[in-house]
């Protein structure tokens, strides 16, 4: 597979292109992961080496931002949805339009569910600093929510982050 960058030169070019990617396919990255930090930094890891070779490389803005997403909705998973003995799951996914990553995190525990972040009046810095996650997370992403896990017991975590429309030059 080969990534080429947008080419804003040709006279092809639709008004508006949404970039970095340029491609008529969508991509899919999905694995299980020990429900660890060590699992959730390999989850990170894992996720910025695949951006990078779909086309959203490394020290960009949308590249910096999906990772960031999917650190925080990983490192949730492990916090917060850690059951002994299972897994997360984590998938990426690419629309075949090219704007839109969609990353998707699933744990095993259905009793500790996400809510809107909101920053108490009159927090400490210690409270400020701990539960940013789902804040960060609202702030990148366009849309987040969350979904029962349909094959077992669980829930699915999920944030899209699209890119932003530029016009032709």
């Amino acid at each position: 597979m080969t990534t080429e960058p947008i080419n804003l030169a040709g006279t092809a070019q639709p008004a508006i292109l949404c970039a970095p990617l340029n491609t008529a396919t969508s991509h899919t990255f999905e694995m299980r992961f020990t429900s660890t930090p060590r699992g959730a930094r390999l989850a990170r890891r894992l996720a910025a080496v695949r951006l990078d070779a779909w086309g959203i490389p490394y020290g960009t803005d949308a590249h910096d931002a999906i990772v960031l997403i999917v650190a925080e909705l990983t490192a949730n998973a492990v916090r917060h949805g850690h059951v002994p003995g299972r897994d997360f799951h984590l998938r990426l996914h690419t629309a075949s339009d090219g704007c839109t990553v969609r990353v998707e995190v699933t744990d095993t525990r259905t009793e500790c569910l996400p809510r809107r972040p909101a920053v108490p009046e009159g927090a400490t810095r210690a409270e400020e600093e701990a539960g940013r996650g789902l804040v960060l997370v609202s702030h990148l992403a366009t849309r987040w929510d969350w979904h029962p896990r349909p094959d077992g017991p669980g829930k699915t975590v999920w944030a899209e982050y699209e890119f932003p429309l530029r016009p032709q030059r």
